[in-house]
This record gives structure tokens, sequence and C-alpha cells, in this order.
């Protein structure tokens, strides 16, 4: 079945079709009415949409998680496009409607990612470092098949997390091979292990949709929180002293400003790596998405994790694809 994309909506455009509902929200406006907040995704992006004339009848019937029928016209606020909301139901057997077609995914598959993060884990030399390394990974394996890396940022798909970890191990080991005094048993390991638990910073559903923080996310967050698993794996396994504390060093130390949640900055080279590496996956994943749906030889609209700008879809990455085929 075809469904009408965010993408092909245009302003003052009245529409029917099928979104999934990522959150909603009641809240009140400046006059006190009570309206419906929701996020809305079509399987490759997200929009804002409201119900401003809110009853119990509408609120009772929306949940989280759920494609819905919407019928609604098209605004535009301060230069983003947003949704208008008339109508909105659940979905019947008649409709035809997959839900999987409505949740954004790695490219690549959980089963092959992991694979090769395994094969990076086996290139780890020192054994203390491996035996942290496998103890945590380990433990959250399940959850890393479907974890997305972020709530709403880089990487907030099903698998986004795999993925995120995937690009930076296969950009660290390239740098690796430029500059020889890189320690790849710190690299790795440090890749590996600093985002990990935003599995416990965040609750994520098997579709990679976060609901909310975790308590604990909220109180510590996934750098803290890492910190404690090295610590907890360094004392099972008696690993050698200077060894975890390389390790939380290099966690703790990876967003390198204290604003971002990183009171370190990096005092060694495999954690100023590890920083600019989890840097350009960020942004690069941030490029590529921001250009999804912009036509060849147009501006996307302002994107703010890229310092709030404006990015180009070159033309002659056009006549190539056409030259490709």
């Amino acid at each position: 079945m075809t469904y009408k994309r965010i993408k092909d909506l245009k302003v003052n455009e009245r529409f029917d079709s099928f979104f999934l509902v990522k959150s909603s929200e009641v809240k009140s406006d400046k006059n006190g009415k009570l309206y419906m907040d929701l996020i809305l995704g079509d399987g490759i992006e997200d929009i804002n949409g409201k119900i401003w004339n809110l009853n119990k009848d509408i609120e009772e019937r929306i949940d989280n998680y759920k494609v819905m029928k919407i019928r609604g016209t098209a605004s535009e606020w301060k230069g983003v496009k947003q949704l208008k909301i008339e109508k909105i139901r659940e979905v019947n057997p008649q409709d035809e409607v997959n839900i999987k077609d409505f949740v954004q995914t790695a490219p690549l598959e959980s089963e092959d990612m992991f694979n090769e993060l395994k094969k990076y884990i086996t290139k780890i030399r020192n054994e203390d470092i491996k035996k942290i390394v496998l103890e945590i990974i380990t433990k959250y394996k399940d959850k890393m098949s479907y974890y997305p890396a972020a709530k709403s940022n880089h990487h907030s798909i099903k698998g986004g997390l795999l993925y995120h970890l995937v690009r930076m191990l296969r950009l660290g080991e390239k740098l690796a091979q430029t500059y020889e005094n890189i320690n790849t048993d710190l690299i790795y390991a440090g890749i590996l292990l600093h985002d990990v638990c935003k599995i416990e910073e965040m609750d994520s559903n098997e579709m990679g949709i976060v609901n909310d923080y975790t308590r604990d996310g909220k109180l510590l967050g996934h750098i803290t929180m890492g910190i404690i698993e090295v610590e907890k794996a360094a004392d099972k396994h008696e690993i050698d002293e200077e060894i975890k504390v390389l390790l939380q060093h290099m966690i703790l130390s990876h967003h390198y400003f204290p604003e971002f949640g990183s009171p370190k900055k990096p005092m060694i080279l495999e954690a100023e790596i590890l920083h600019y590496i989890d840097l350009i996956d960020a942004r690069v994943y941030d490029f590529e998405e921001g250009l999804k749906n912009v036509e060849y030889g147009n501006f996307s609209d302002r994107i703010w994790t890229l310092d709030n700008i404006s990015i180009y879809k070159r033309n002659f990455d056009k006549k190539e694809s056409e030259t490709e085929e």
C-alpha cells in the first residue's frame, strides 16, 4: 500500500493518510483550552501535529506506537511544517496497513552489524580490555539489536545504536592505519563502551521508539552508568587498575565539554580520537538525514543539530546517479 509522505504534504493542503503516533501529550493554550500535541512519523521523517478541539473521546482513542488514520491540513509555524488534525481513528483490517512501513530502521541488518562488532572485539589483543568489553556487550546483546542511539537526535532509529558503533569502529580502524601511535585496543573498546549504557538511559520499545528517559537515565546519564559498568566488570574479572581507569576516562571524556556531560576533557590520545570519531559519525548522519527529502540543487530547512544551518544537495550528485543507472 502507498501512503502520503510528510515530504509531499503542501502547506494549506488537506489530506487523508496514515501516520505512526510516536508521542502524544495533552497541553493547554494561553486561554486555558486543552489541545493534544503529537509527534507523528511516516517511516522516513517526523512531524508535529495538533488536535485543537480536544474532547475526552479523542483523547482516549489515541495510543502511542499505533498507526492511525488522520485527516487534516498541513500548515506552517515559524518556518516549520506541522499538521492541524481534524479527524483521527485507529486503522482497521480493510486499511491493509503494515506497521513496519512506519518504523525507520538502520540500513544494515542487526545480525550483520552485531557480527561485525564481534569481529572488532576479537581484534582486541589485551586480555583485560577484552574481558571488560565482552562482559558488558554480552549483557546488552539482545537490546542492542533494536535500540536507537538517541531519543530524537542522531541515529534515533531502530538499530541506530549498533549502526553508530559499527561505523565508528570502521572509522577508528582507518585512522589507526594512518596514525601509528593510536592504540587500537583502547579505540575499539572506547567506541564499543562509550554509548552502550544508553540502553539503560532510555526506555525504548522493540520498534526503536523511545518513550522517555529512565529514572537512572535522568539522574545519572549514560556516561556515569557506563563508568559504573566498567567498574563492576573490572572487579569481577580482577582487571589491572590502570586499564580500568583508562576505559572509564574514555567514557567520561567523550562528550568533551562539561555542559554536554563530560567533567574531564580527553587526556590520552585515544580519548581525543574517540570524541572526534563520535562527532564525525553524528554529523555525517545528520547531513545524510537532512538531505533525504531535499531536491537536487536545493537547500534543506535549518537543522539545529548542524548549528542551525541549511545544507545543500548538489546537482552533480544527480548527474552521477543517472550515469550509474
